[in-house]
Parts: structure tokens; C-alpha cells; sequence
């Protein structure tokens, strides 16, 4: 089975009247998951695309049942209060799509989710695709292209940048290496599902035999995963490239979660740990997909 998404998972989309809210309904709805109602305040009653639409998620779960998993199309200033009122009425999955959310409100975000049990991706995600199975977000812009770019296999992709993620997954198809799930973790510094928790449940995907790693300098997510290898808890081969080898300590690299400060998150400490731990880094982007066919073979 997928990671994070199947048909199974009952999906809400939070600001679903909105230009974005609607538009990657119709893309998750056509691809496959399972979106069953939307939230917008004030708009009650209303339907989208077919789905109806109400005005809190504590009202949707009344009439609805329970919920799996909830999309957030939301202002960034308004994604906390989105956030908690999912996880306050039993969600136990959020994708947070847009960036720019405060760091504080974040780190409220994650406090709620852990005393709830709750998870979420992002902010500043485009998402997760479940090849075959549903996309939470806006991997593929459309569905006739996710459809038609991503094939179904036993690779498992996790990415620290957006355009990445759907450029490697397309390269990776079109060099005939099949997905199992695409996950974007989000670009910011502070998210709720990083690499290494990513790592956790493809370890524990049957249908998952190589993992592809997109990172970037900047926090220790890579080094967290070295770690988990060199310990025992991910025994699954990992093909990795690194982004940022020409960035100077202090600098900004594309986005907030990318920047090196002293010592910390440099490309030299990640790629030195990854290949200790036993990973196949790459430091070309193009040699990706030989190298997972490379790996896979001598399997």
C-alpha cells in the first residue's frame, strides 16, 4: 500500500471556495482521492464541484462522520486557527499548502497536533501523490498530467523543494522507474513532517524498495536521516542529492528552511554524513535516475 494517501482516506478541503481551494478539488477529485466536503466560514450550505460545503469542520464531521485528513487552502495568517479547528474536531492528518505561515504560529500548530495525535505536511508544500491512489494538494497542476507523468512502481520520493519534487518524480517515470508515493515536505523551516518521519513510514511500506531523497542545505533533516541509517532504523537503500554546494555560510538558498548558520546544515556536513551512513550521493541532479537503476539492479 501507498504512504500518507489511498482511496481510503476521507478528505476535506479547508477554504474550498477559493480560487486555489476549488481548483485543486477538481485535481485531487479527478486523480482519485476521496474528497467528500469542503470548509469556507460564512459559506454554509453552498456546494462546490458537487461536494458540500459548511461552515466549520466541527459542523462537516456532525453531518458527515469522521474525517482522515484535511487540505488547508487558507490565507497564511489564517492557517492556525484552520489548523487547530481540524485537529480539535479528530482530524489526524493536515496539509498545510501555503507559505509564508509565522513560525510561531507553526510551533502552536505542532503543540496541538502532538497533544491530539495528530500529524501534519508542510506549510509551503505542494503536497503528497499516492501513484494510482489520491493527491492531497497540488502535485501534477492537473490531474489528465499526473495521470500521464507519474507511473506506478516501488520508489518512494521525499523533497525539500516544490518544483523538484514533481521534476524528479517526471524524470524518474520517464526513465521507466516506477513511484510509490511523491511526498514534498515543505520549504520552510519549521514543518510537521520532515524527511526522517517521512523515512519512518516508507521503512514500513512493503511496496516501497528505494527511497530518493531531495534535500537542501539548512536544517539537519539529512544528518537526522544519516542517522537513522547508521542506527538500523532505515535498512531501505537511499539514492540522495544535495542542493546548495555553492552557498556561502549565511546564506539564504531559495527559501526559509534553507540557510546555513555557522557550522550547521552545510552541503559538505550532509553529504559527508549520508555517504558514512551508506547512502548513494549524487551531486549531479541528472545522474539520479541511473544511479536508482543502478541500485536497484544490483538488488
Amino acid at each position: 500500500m501507498a504512504i500518507i494517501i489511498t482511496k481510503k482516506n476521507r478528505v476535506i478541503v479547508q477554504g474550498i471556495t477559493g480560487r486555489e481551494g476549488t481548483a485543486r478539488t477538481q485535481l485531487m477529485t479527478e486523480y482519485g482521492s476521496n474528497v467528500i466536503a469542503g470548509v469556507t466560514p460564512g459559506r454554509g450550505g453552498e456546494t462546490v464541484m458537487g461536494l458540500p460545503v459548511y461552515d466549520t469542520v466541527e459542523e462537516l464531521v456532525k453531518a458527515q462522520g469522521p474525517v482522515d485528513t484535511s487540505v488547508i487552502f487558507v490565507p497564511a495568517h489564517l492557517v492556525k486557527d484552520a489548523a487547530i479547528e481540524a485537529i480539535l474536531a479528530g482530524v489526524k492528518l493536515l496539509v498545510i499548502v501555503p507559505d509564508r505561515v509565522p513560525v510561531h504560529d507553526v510551533l502552536e500548530i505542532s503543540a496541538y497536533a502532538q497533544k491530539h495525535g495528530a500529524n501534519f505536511i508542510g506549510p509551503n508544500t505542494l503536497g503528497v501523490l499516492s501513484v494510482d491512489e489520491g493527491i492531497l494538494g497540488m502535485i501534477g497542476g492537473k490531474a489528465s498530467s499526473a495521470k500521464s507523468w507519474f507511473k506506478k512502481g516501488n520508489v518512494g520520493v521525499t523533497s525539500r523543494s516544490g518544483g523538484i519534487t514533481s521534476s524528479i518524480s517526471y524524470y524518474l517515470s520517464q526513465s521507466g522507474i516506477g513511484l510509490s508515493t511523491i511526498v514534498h515536505v515543505g520549504g520552510d523551516a519549521v514543518i510537521g513532517m520532515p524527511h526522517n518521519k517521512v523515512m519512518e513510514l516508507f521503512q514500513n511500506d512493503p511496496d516501497t524498495e528505494l527511497i530518493v531523497m531531495f534535500g537542501e542545505i539548512g536544517t539537519s533533516q539529512e544528518e537526522t536521516v544519516a542517522e537513522m541509517m547508521k542506527t538500523g532504523k532505515l535498512t531501505k537503500p537511499v539514492v540522495a542529492y544535495v542542493g546548495g554546494k555553492g552557498a556561502k555560510k549565511g546564506t539564504r538558498f531559495s527559501h526559509a528552511g534553507a540557510i546555513v548558520e555557522g557550522n550547521k546544515g552545510s552541503w559538505e556536513g550532509k553529504v559527508t554524513a549520508l555517504r558514512e551512513a551508506g547512502a548513494h550521493v549524487v551531486e549531479n541532479f541528472q545522474e539520479i535516475p541511473a544511479k536508482v537503476l543502478e541500485v536497484l539492479g544490483k538488488k
